[in-house]
């Protein structure tokens, strides 16, 4: 993404692409979130430009006071939200610590700002009925069976295995694993290794077998209709029909099965840490959210070990 439509000039615009490039170069970070800093940084620097008046330098974002940084808040209020706000401003502070770190300016004002506070959301989980449920009706809402057989394997790799979406999509026909494990490319170009049950292996290999297309190695093993790789949003729409089939709850997306994933392991006795490296979250406090959904056993696990219970 250029700097052209930007009011910034040539020095501030030169900084920002080397930025970008740190971003996938040093941090390896995803394509999506270079484009979304790269998106969020923008809308900053188009609010500096009317705020300001006129082409924005490097020399100005460095004079800006704490005021500026709340207008620029401000103004994002009616159009943006809460959640959305405050990625914004890590996003600039974030460039801020690049640009002191290379030593091109130094600026303590914006690290004071704090972003909106914000409801946390704890993670929707499936009941287990309702993950079963969930898999014994997915692989029967298409006319065709191999169609039928992708989405049962895509499903069940997702709450089997605990991946994202992205990642299961992501995945190449010589990806399948031959052994216990399955390797993965998660967010920030992280690899992890996760544990892959002989069901999730048996439905992935019931499907490659029912495709009509021809594999490759580096072909990507979810595919479409047409043979081309699978849109996400083909699998969403197949679990809006599956909502409305179950009468499962609007939270019931593919997301919800990977938080249902670490939820029942929680449930049957699995410890964080474990969980933690099974999602592949960099932080425990990520994980953590966990507990606050499996209040049933946390409860059970005070009454049986504390000595005062």
């Amino acid at each position: 993404m250029t700097c052209d439509h930007l009011p910034v000039s040539p020095e501030f615009a030169e900084t920002i692409t080397q930025w970008q490039e740190w971003l996938r170069h040093v941090r390896r970070s995803s394509q999506h979130t270079v484009v979304s800093y790269t998106t969020d940084l923008s809308q900053f620097c188009l609010f500096l430009g009317q705020h300001l008046g006129g082409q924005v330098t490097l020399k100005q974002i460095e004079a800006l006071e704490t005021r500026d940084i709340r207008a620029w808040l401000a103004s994002r209020l009616r159009e943006f939200k809460p959640s959305s706000t405050a990625r914004a401003l890590s996003t600039v502070k974030n460039f801020y610590r690049y640009l002191e770190k290379h030593g091109t300016i130094s600026h303590s004002a914006i690290f004071h700002i704090r972003g909106p506070k914000l409801k946390k959301a704890l993670p929707k989980a499936l009941g287990v009925e309702q993950a079963q449920a969930a898999l014994e009706v997915i692989g029967t809402q298409h006319d065709e069976d191999w169609i039928n057989k992708r989405d049962l394997a895509l499903l069940i790799l997702i709450y089997g295995c605990g991946l994202r979406i992205s990642e299961a999509l992501s995945l190449c026909y010589k990806d399948i694993p031959s052994g216990d494990t399955l390797s993965i490319i998660g967010k920030g170009n992280k690899q992890r290794h996760v544990p892959v049950l002989r069901v999730v292996k048996s439905a992935i290999a019931d499907y490659v077998s029912a495709c009509p297309y021809p594999f490759s190695a580096k072909a990507p093993l979810f595919l479409g209709k047409r043979g081309m790789a699978l849109d996400p949003g083909i699998f969403q729409l197949q679990l809006r029909k599956l909502r409305a089939a179950l009468n499962l709850p609007e939270s019931t997306t593919p997301h919800a099965f990977r938080h249902s994933f670490a939820t029942h392991l929680l449930s049957a006795g699995g410890d964080l840490r474990s969980i933690q490296e099974l999602l592949g979250h960099v932080s425990l406090s990520t994980t953590q959210r966990y507990t606050h959904v499996d209040k049933t056993r946390l409860m059970q696990a005070y009454k049986n070990a504390h000595p005062r219970a």
